[in-house]
């Protein structure tokens, strides 16, 4: 029996490194510490953009050159780590500081719950497909009202829902309504006999608070929602339209003020159509019929913008069942008379390249705490969070007690109105004494006192309510801080993804000050160094090779240049006569641009109008002088309104480059060395190996 079970452990353990050798076989070894294949290949796809779950395909001569290309780069990479670990790189303050910082950043995501947000991003988009028309009776309660005022709230407006289930008029009692809560509202005459009470007109997703948007779009056309709850109060919501959402529209329009009624305006509308049914551009009778003037210059074009950002008819009428370059025929809205024409209108992108603004939409908006609620719910399950003020002991009896294990009483008696002016403090010492644990989180106790100076840091300016359910939402907010907290600081640890990212950005900043110190610094600081290392490239270096143009001069021609502005200043031949006697005489900048100045017509206006320079002209890169001008002589350019005099006084043949001339391209050469060097002296130091014959057998 005995001989048989070390049969089997010896079968499986040969088996283990079997599949282990194949599947996953070490591709190197650097400082006695193995690399597989796996983690290599991760990093590599990833560099090429390659899915890891893509079908993997035969190595053509190209994809093996670039394998074997990442496999160098990578075994350097690894040496350099090795090293930089070993000289404190990784303990540097600004490297530790730095990584704090991009932790930050890189962590938010993992502090949410992956699936709620998907499920809110995917359900903008299928939502951002509609656009919805809606009425609302709104009855105005404050987010932090107190459960009175609350539930009184709440009573008056299931009252209003009953009437109009009931059968009475909805705009009345939204009428109604903004009347006896908005007694104060003043409106102009225009104003006031377009406005009807409770009209929203269409919107779309993120236009409306999230509670009633989701009321909203689970509604049909002509349903009325009970009363829905947001931090304006209660809505009663009557969904009027539901079209097919375009986006970005652009539409004309001919407006002609006046009633259903009036002669005039119908007159005038019914002109604007004909001209337009007989081929007159919809641009020319805009500019002579419509009333709007603030579009009259542009041919009655309106600038381009969402749907739901248009007048509800021109919504109806235009926007949705309309083709590009059609008009509409005179219809009549409160506003007056109208003709609408559409110009354009979008279609909603692919859900992919949505996803980035809906998630920029959602850091502002209320839906965006499903996903850290749902995250919070998960964390305390996970985290052992047990909270005393909703645990109630047992007594001998087996029977649960009437009062929590812990409260806030002591708190709640010391709270008074100066918390609600950012001004209130609290008898330390007189709670200490009456300490008690309000919660338990990964084994560690969340004390009264903590909380109470929670609270008092977190003081702000607001309406006085009721000092338990003040408490209780500061308790409510504390503890989801501290569940997130405890999260965050554990996500390394919980969360294999995150921990791989944090490593790759913490080796990331470890080898760029490792490069920085060893290679790139060291070359620009090592003057003796460098200046040696291009009296040995300089001999190298060969005129005509192209590879090496850098390196050299082409032809150079030192040249006066002499630009005038306006040919009314001076004209070109006197000009030329001036800058010919001045190079005679060798005359300085400061003397010729004195002597033209002086010949400068009187009448001129122009300020400054001659300059003189003195440049360096290169063949075939830096130049003004044409082909046949590369020779001693003075030559004429014109140049806009003006002209400019080349002097040219010297050519230079080609040559190689002296060191300050060339130096940036001079130090990263002796960069690229200094890197090479470095890389084969740690290969060695850590016994760096590739394992060439796993190298070959990889596909990707």
């Amino acid at each position: 029996m005995k001989k048989l079970l070390t049969t089997i452990v010896l079968v499986a353990l040969t088996a283990t490194a079997f599949c282990q050798k194949t599947d996953d076989p070490v591709m190197f070894e650097v400082n006695g510490q193995q690399i597989r294949r796996s983690e290599f290949m991760k990093e590599f796809l990833a560099s090429i953009g390659k899915d890891p779950s893509s079908p993997k395909t035969a190595c053509t001569y190209e994809k093996r050159q670039a394998l074997q290309e990442y496999v160098e780069l990578f075994a350097n990479f690894r040496a350099k780590l090795a090293d930089a670990k070993a000289r404190g790189f990784d303990t540097m303050p600004s490297l530790v500081n730095e990584l704090r910082q991009y932790r930050n950043d890189l962590a938010a995501p993992y502090l949410l719950d992956s699936t709620t947000l998907q499920e809110l991003l995917q359900e903008a988009y299928d939502r951002n497909h509609y656009i919805v028309r809606a009425n609302h009776i709104l009855v105005r309660c404050n987010e932090n009202a107190s459960p009175a005022d609350t539930l009184k709230a709440y009573r008056h407006a299931t009252d209003l829902y009953n009437r109009v289930m009931k059968g009475e008029d909805f705009t009345a009692l939204a009428k109604e309504e903004e009347q006896r809560t908005d007694e104060g509202v003043v409106r102009d005459a225009e104003t006031a006999s377009t406005y009807v009470a409770g009209e929203l007109g269409y919107f779309s997703v993120f236009d409306m608070v999230y509670p009633f948007e989701t009321a909203a779009y689970n509604l049909k056309a002509g349903g009325i929602s009970k009363p829905v709850r947001t931090r304006f109060g209660y809505h009663i919501i009557k969904v009027i339209d539901r079209k097919p959402f375009y986006g970005q529209t652009k539409v004309q329009h001919i407006w002609v003020r006046g009633g259903a009624d009036t002669i005039t305006g119908q007159k005038k509308i019914q002109e604007a159509y004909k001209r337009l049914s007989k081929g007159e551009s919809f641009e020319s009778v805009a500019q002579s019929i419509s009333d709007d003037r603030t579009t009259y210059s542009d041919g009655g074009r309106l600038p381009m913008l969402p749907v739901t950002k248009l007048p509800p008819e021109y919504i109806e009428k235009a926007a949705s069942g309309m083709a590009e370059g059609t008009y509409t025929e005179p219809f009549h809205t409160r506003f007056g008379w109208h003709i609408v024409k559409l110009l354009h209108k979008d279609t909603i992108p692919p859900y992919e390249d949505m996803v980035s603004i809906y998630k920029q939409r959602l850091t502002r908006d209320q839906r965006n705490s499903k996903p850290k609620d749902r995250f919070i719910v998960d964390a305390k399950k996970r985290y052992g969070f047990k909270d005393y003020t909703q645990e109630y002991a047992k007594g001998k009896n087996g029977k649960k007690s009437n009062k929590p294990m812990a409260n806030m009483e002591t708190l709640i008696k010391m709270v008074n109105d100066s918390i609600f002016m950012k001004q209130w403090e609290y008898d330390e010492a007189a709670l200490a004494a009456n300490d008690q644990t309000l919660f338990t989180l990964n084994g560690k106790d969340y004390k009264l006192t903590e909380f109470a100076k929670y609270v008092k840091d977190h003081q702000r300016g607001e309406l006085k309510r009721d000092y338990t359910e003040y408490l209780n939402s500061r308790y409510k907010s504390y503890t989801d801080e501290m569940v997130i907290k405890c999260a965050n600081d554990n996500l390394e640890r919980d969360n294999s993804d995150f921990a791989a990212l944090i490593n790759e950005y913490r080796n990331g900043l470890m080898i760029f000050a490792y490069n920085e110190k060893m290679i790139w610094s060291k070359a620009m600081e090592d003057t003796a160094g460098l200046k040696a290392f291009y009296n040995i490239q300089r001999t190298k270096r060969d005129i005509n090779n192209p590879a090496d143009s850098n390196y050299f001069w082409n032809t150079r021609a030192r040249t006066m240049v002499v630009t005038i502005a306006d040919s009314s200043c001076i004209a070109p031949a006197k000009a030329i006569k001036i800058v010919e006697k001045a190079n005679k005489k060798r005359m300085s900048q400061s003397d010729l641009k004195e002597m033209l100045t002086k010949s400068v017509n009187k009448k001129s206006t122009i300020s400054n109008p001659i300059s003189v320079a003195l440049e360096t002209f290169e063949e075939d890169r830096h130049s003004e002088l044409l082909r046949n001008e590369w020779r001693p002589g003075i030559y004429t350019h014109t140049s806009g309104h003006g002209y400019k005099i080349y002097v040219v006084e010297q050519i230079t043949n080609p040559g190689l480059k002296s060191l300050q001339e060339a130096r940036g391209y001079y130090i990263t050469d002796y960069q690229n060395e200094l890197e090479q060097e470095l890389n084969k002296r740690l290969r060695q130091k850590y016994n760096v190996k590739i394992h060439q014959d796993v190298v070959d057998e990889t596909t990707y």
